[in-house]
């Protein structure tokens, strides 16, 4: 594929089977979770092993990322990318064809995989596929639309599709969309060699690092798991020290050593995790407090998605490239940390319009600036050769900070609502109560974030490179 200044032909095509692809994963992260009472039924799920139709994806996509990301540097990033996809598409059929509990959730696990696999990849072949400003930001927009708002989408489809057609259509329609996307795949994705598993196959390290993300997740979305903390400190560390003393990193060093590569994935970490622990407690409020179906809350929350992909798609690029991407980060997540901390004053007997609106435009428009931008300053600070790991370590840091957001706020919003029961609050009362310590909490959280963006991402004095939308040239030196 010939690389020209246009954002049209066969690179468009690409660019739709890449973010096609990330739209896939992360919408299944969410998808089910408006199902789940469906599947308990149908299957006849316990209650312990309930939590894993969720907890299998997310444990084996987040602790996967990272290693899927530098295969795609060693072997070629199209190759990891196809591999994932069908392997995300043929799991799909399993989960939607799935007779028992335990067949479910092992299809799931196999999902995270295909899914850690294909994601991990998508933002890196992006940036190498577009080398002019103009298209790559809005590339970028695309993408950064993609994986933000597959969270909600997937809310929204999850109550449809389970209202309208059951709970087993949720994964059948990734399907034929995955079959169709290969096709097209292997047809446009450009072909890459890689620089050969000889270059940086750590995988001594690569088993360390798998077992100590998977263990924090574990650790993290299991209550009764909590001891897994600290085989995954002690897993995570040997990988760094590993990382330090190979002469193949599978985590090249030169990633590490820039300031904003290490603050965008702090900043990222932190920010996923209040957003999806926002959307989940939002949703949980549409239901249980204003009494709103699936297929209602799933409507509600949309407005996130269409202003999120409005302004990624339009508004970031065109910004973006007056003033540079950086600029962008910091007011934008301090819009996302002023729309959940309105929340935090959301009445029992709420109006939509007037309680939950607002907070959910500035949330989207926050979003929309603040994601494609932290997305693009990291990825502006990576060479070539490792642009894979840097899209895996990036994933990461969201998928696991994702994690742990919801089940931190979740778990404070539980903790918070038991208490106010006991002290005499209706049940409304003490959840919305709930609701509003895990809002604020997110709140705090992001803005810890924007202060990290603030030191971390600023722009240097010397300007050793400019954003991806700002530059013609190469993504490959590093301001350190």
């Amino acid at each position: 594929m010939t690389k020209t200044s246009e954002f049209s032909g066969r690179r468009l095509v690409a660019l739709v089977v890449l973010c096609a692809a990330t739209m896939m994963t992360v919408l299944d992260e969410t998808v089910v979770n408006v199902a789940i009472p469906s599947i308990q039924r149908d299957l006849g799920f316990g209650a312990t092993e309930l939590s894993w139709i969720v907890n299998g994806y997310l444990v084996s996509f987040g602790s996967l990322l990272l290693l899927a990301g530098r295969v795609g540097d060693l072997i070629g990033r199209r190759r990891v990318l196809l591999v994932g996809l069908a392997l995300f598409t043929a799991a799909s059929l399993a989960c939607g064809l799935a007779p028992s509990a335990g067949v479910l959730v092992g299809a799931r696990f196999a999902q995270g995989a295909g899914a850690a696999l294909a994601s991990s990849v998508a933002l890196g072949m992006i940036v190498s596929l577009f080398d002019d400003p103009a298209p790559r930001a809005r590339a970028i927009g695309i993408y950064a639309f993609m994986a933000s708002a597959g969270a909600s989408a997937g809310l929204f489809l999850g109550g449809v599709i389970t209202d309208l057609a059951g709970w087993r259509w949720a994964f059948f329609l990734n399907v034929p969309i995955g079959v169709i996307m290969l096709v097209i795949g292997v047809r446009v994705l450009t072909h890459e060699t890689g620089t050969g598993l000889r270059a940086g196959a750590d995988y001594p390290g690569a088993v360390l690092l798998v077992g100590g993300v998977a263990a924090t997740i574990l650790a993290v979305v299991d209550p009764s798991r909590r001891a897994m903390v600290i085989p995954a400190v002690v897993l995570l560390a040997a990988f760094a020290v590993r990382q330090l003393r190979t002469q193949r990193p599978l985590l090249p060093l030169a990633v590490l050593r820039s300031r904003a590569v290490i603050g965008a994935n702090l900043v990222l970490m932190l920010l996923g995790g209040s957003m999806l622990g926002f959307q989940f407690l939002i949703t949980v409020y549409f239901q249980n407090v204003l009494g709103y179906s699936p297929a209602q809350a799933g409507c509600a929350i949309l407005p996130i998605a269409i202003g999120i992909g409005g302004l990624s798609l339009f508004g970031y690029p065109r910004i973006s490239r007056r003033v540079g991407a950086r600029v962008l980060i910091v007011p934008g997540m301090l819009m996302v940390a002023l729309g959940l901390f309105l929340l935090v004053f959301a009445p029992t007997h709420g109006n939509y319009a007037v309680s939950v609106l607002p907070s959910m435009l500035l949330f989207a428009i926050g979003g929309g600036t603040a994601i494609p931008a932290i997305m693009s300053t990291a990825m502006s600070e990576t060479t070539p050769d490792a642009l894979g790991a840097s899209s895996g370590l990036l994933n990461t840091s969201q998928q696991v900070g994702s994690a742990i957001g919801l089940a931190v706020l979740s778990s404070i919003a539980a903790a918070t609502t038991a208490r106010l029961g006991e002290h005499g609050q209706t049940a409304t009362s003490a959840a919305v109560g709930g609701y509003h310590v895990g809002w604020g909490i997110g709140a705090a959280l992001i803005t810890v974030a924007a202060a990290i963006a603030a030191i971390t991402l600023r722009r240097p004095r010397t300007q050793v490179l400019a954003e991806p939308q700002l530059a013609g040239s190469s993504p490959g030196r590093l301001n350190r």
